[in-house]
């Protein structure tokens, strides 16, 4: 069943994203990005977000993420407007876990070293954030590797690093890009076993960008997009 686009009137307290008439231009108007998009996400959501290449997904994503900003349009934060945060590295430091596809691990700092970087933008002393990161490390099996650096591990390591990365400062909402997209399929499947079951845990809101149909279909939602629209909004059936 398709579901119905939302309106602000009806906002409700488990609302975490709430997108309207969302707007992204580049080079002057030339390029149209995002054309008019509408939704709501809401909390422990897991929503799959699938479409050709160029057809938004990840500039969406970054919106979400305050990495980019809107050319207009209406984009809110459990109602506080992104575009106005004073501060969006803080946003993205306490509320948001990004993962993407290509790591994006510092080459010169170690696994867990990696790991404390969103801790630096809150008040944890050295010590916390040290035992935070061994933590999430065993969280998602790598105690064997804290001291290792990313060009010792292979890509399924490097991208649990990057997990326990995300999940630093305890986020509210998991962003993924693609995150299985530099993996072999057998790494794939543990990789994307490991995040549903950790955003499960930890009641995250789940926004995961794939271009895999037996990705989404494992989401509770997916948001098919083409050329900047939503065309498709539909909840999964129930099993």
């Amino acid at each position: 069943m398709m579901r119905s686009t939302p309106t602000s009137d009806s906002f409700s307290k488990d609302c975490i994203f709430e997108v309207k008439g969302l707007k992204k231009e580049y080079d002057d108007g030339k390029v149209q990005a995002l054309r008019g998009v509408d939704f709501r996400i809401h909390q422990g959501e897991f929503v799959a977000i699938t479409g050709p290449s160029g057809c938004g997904k990840t500039t969406l994503l970054q919106m979400l993420g305050a990495l980019d900003f809107p050319s207009s349009g209406n984009l809110l934060y459990r109602g506080n407007s992104l575009p106005g945060l004073p501060d969006p590295a803080a946003y993205r430091a306490r509320e948001i876990g990004i993962i993407f596809q290509a790591f994006h691990l510092l080459p010169t700092f170690t696994a867990k070293e990696n790991v404390q970087l969103p801790m630096f933008e809150t008040d944890r002393p050295r010590p916390d954030r040290q035992s935070r990161a061994i933590e999430l490390l065993k969280l998602v099996g790598l105690e064997h590797r804290l001291d290792h650096f990313p060009a010792k591990l292979s890509g399924g390591e490097r991208q649990r690093v990057a997990i326990a990365r995300s999940l630093a400062n305890g986020p509210s909402v998991l962003l993924a890009d693609e995150p299985t997209g530099n993996l072999d399929s057998e790494n794939a499947h543990h990789i994307l076993d490991l995040i549903i079951r950790l955003s499960t845990e930890q009641n995250m809101t789940l926004v995961l960008i794939t271009h895999d149909p037996s990705i989404a279909r494992r989401a509770s939602r997916t948001i098919e997009m083409m050329d900047g629209h939503i065309v498709s909004d539909q909840q999964a059936a129930p099993i």
